[in-house]
C-alpha cells in the first residue's frame, strides 16, 4: 500500500489557484506554506513543471496539503490522474510521484508526495525550458493578481 503522506503542491493546486478549487477545496484538513529545497520550477502550458536539481541550489515554493479524514484514497487517485502519473517509472508518466522532505513555514521538515517532471521531460526542460525565477509559480511575471 502507498505510504499516506501529505502532498506538496506548487502550481495550479496551490490555495487560490484554479485547480485547488476544483480538486482540493473542502477535501483537506490542513494547508501550510512549504518549500521544497533542491528543485527548480519551469513554465509550462498553463501549469509548472518541477525538476529536482540539487546542484543549482534552488527551492520551490508551495503548500503542504493534508487530505481530510476519509479523503486520502480518492485524492491520491484524482491527483495521480491529473498529473498523468500511471505507476513509478511508467513510460506514459508526465510526472513521477516521489516522497521528498519539504520544509514548513515554521522550519519543521516533513515528508510529502511531490509530482516531479518525468526523466525525459526533465532533460528537455533543463536543456530548453523557461525557468521560473525564485521558484514561485504564484509570484511569476504575468501571474494573475501579481
Amino acid at each position: 500500500m502507498t505510504e499516506r503522506l501529505p502532498f506538496f503542491v506548487y502550481g495550479t493546486l496551490r490555495p487560490g489557484e484554479h485547480n485547488h478549487d476544483l480538486f482540493l477545496a473542502g477535501r483537506t484538513s490542513a494547508e501550510e506554506p512549504a518549500t521544497l529545497p533542491g528543485a527548480l520550477l519551469y513554465d509550462g502550458p498553463g501549469y509548472p513543471y518541477l525538476v529536482e536539481d540539487v546542484r543549482e541550489g534552488g527551492a520551490v515554493a508551495g503548500a503542504c496539503v493534508t487530505p481530510a479524514y476519509g479523503e486520502y484514497a480518492r485524492l491520491l487517485r484524482t491527483l495521480d490522474q491529473l498529473e498523468d502519473f500511471v505507476a513509478p517509472g511508467h513510460p506514459r508518466n508526465m510526472y513521477e510521484r516521489v516522497a521528498r522532505e519539504v520544509i514548513l513555514a515554521d522550519g519543521t521538515a516533513t515528508r510529502a508526495w511531490v509530482y516531479v517532471a518525468a526523466d525525459g521531460l526533465a532533460r528537455d526542460l533543463a536543456a530548453r525550458g523557461r525557468r521560473i525565477a525564485g521558484g514561485d509559480w504564484c509570484g511569476r511575471a504575468g501571474a494573475a493578481g501579481v
